[in-house]
């Protein structure tokens, strides 16, 4: 039977259960033995039985399973086992037809040193960061005075009395919505990750902190988690990180916006100092008093310096100074008119002379005379006359008819 042949029956006739369970069985019955890795959420070693009871869940999902093995098996491989422990176990799954059950029966356990969870985080981290979680540049800044601040947290721990605390002194009106989670063991990854996604869709939650106090590395896997990982980077809201104390550093602190060295940091960094805040705005509303004092003062110096100025001080000297130079200009221009006009009567007097002196009217008043013909033609040779023709003779003063003789 292959694998696409479980659940379908190859006739229109339903299968009974007991066949369905016989063949699934059958089918994960052909997996055979398998290397399983995933966190132990309970342990349970009955008084006086050889058999030992195992829950195992996957840390990166909301998933768990059953395994059974031998007091021998767990002595031998991991005999200081305890829940929320790392383990490796050699296994093959049955499925238990008569309650629909899959489960896993070990014949080898090994627990998780602290060496290879070492590595296998630094393994998680080389690829977290090769997919841009820790990018810087997609980091957001979380607001400089949040209306309201969700923070996830253990019940009644230390880390939630210190940032609810902490934030309230430095800013008594400060709200938080608070979501107690388990921050250690198999159940705390899906609890984060469940208030993760309760906070980030509260339209009025400006910053999520996720805090916890220090502990060992242990203590702290949940924090790096690839799946917390993965939901701190999908949300909207700005996360802050205040896992442990300052040494500590899960893979959650890359991932988040903004990284606190402890729960009071974290509590220090989202809300601003109340005190510290007046003091800057008095110390702010000094300097501005002062620099609009200084610009008053100096523009008060700048126009008593141009009231001072002669041309505001007495305006009227400015009219006298262009009415004496308009009557300079006034005179020096009837100088140059009566000029250029004795200069012009003098030329008109010598020209005139001139054209006197060189008229035929002057030449008349010789004594000389202009004879012409009865056509008026002036008469310069006797030639141009003949006996009897009339002549016209211009004098200096009148006219004579004559008559040529000969």
């Amino acid at each position: 039977m292959s694998t696409g042949e479980v659940g379908r029956s190859t006739s229109e006739e339903p299968w009974p259960v007991r066949v369905v369970s016989q063949k699934v069985g059958a089918w994960i019955a052909r997996l055979g033995w398998v290397w399983v890795d995933g966190q132990v959420a309970q342990i349970s070693r009955r008084p006086g039985a050889s058999t030992v009871f195992l829950t195992l869940r996957d840390p990166s999902a909301d998933l768990s399973l059953t395994v059974t093995t031998n007091r021998d098996v767990l002595d031998s491989g991991a005999p200081e086992l305890r829940e929320g422990a790392r383990v490796v176990l050699h296994a093959k799954p049955e499925f238990y037809a008569a309650r629909g059950t899959l489960s896993l029966r070990a014949d080898e356990i090994r627990q998780v040193g602290l060496g290879e969870l070492l590595a296998r985080l630094e393994k998680l981290k080389k690829l977290l960061a090769a997919e841009g979680l820790f990018d810087r540049a997609r980091k957001r800044r979380p607001p400089f005075l949040p209306n309201r601040i969700g923070l996830i947290t253990g019940r009644a721990s230390a880390a939630e009395r210190d940032v609810l605390t902490n934030a309230g002194r430095r800013w008594p009106a400060v709200e938080f919505r608070t979501v107690n989670v388990a921050v250690q063991g198999p159940s705390a990854v899906p609890q984060i990750v469940d208030a993760l996604k309760v906070l980030d869709a509260d339209p009025t939650i400006d910053v999520i902190i996720i805090a916890r106090g220090g502990g060992g590395i242990e203590d702290l896997l949940p924090f790096s988690d690839e799946a917390l990982c993965r939901a701190v980077f999908a949300c909207r809201t700005p996360v802050v990180s205040a896992i442990g104390h300052e040494t500590d550093t899960p893979l959650v602190d890359y991932v988040a916006d903004l990284r606190a060295s402890t729960p009071t940091d974290a509590a220090k960094r989202v809300v601003p100092d109340l005190t510290e805040e007046v003091r800057l705005i008095r110390q702010a509303r000094h300097r501005l008093e002062r620099a609009v004092r200084h610009l008053v003062d100096r523009e008060s110096h700048r126009l008593d310096g141009l009231r001072s100025r002669p041309v505001l001080a007495r305006p009227q000297v400015m009219v006298d100074q262009r009415a004496a130079d308009l009557t300079g200009l006034r005179q020096r221009a009837g100088r140059c008119l009566d000029h250029r006009l004795a200069a012009a009567d003098d030329d008109l007097r010598h020209t005139l002379a001139r054209l006197r002196a060189l008229s035929p009217a002057a030449t008349l008043d010789r004594g000389y005379a202009i004879v012409q013909r009865a056509d008026g033609h002036v008469v310069r040779a006797a030639s141009e006359v003949g006996k009897g023709d009339p002549l016209r003779v211009r004098l200096a003063d009148g006219e004579l008819a004559a008559t040529v003789d000969g």
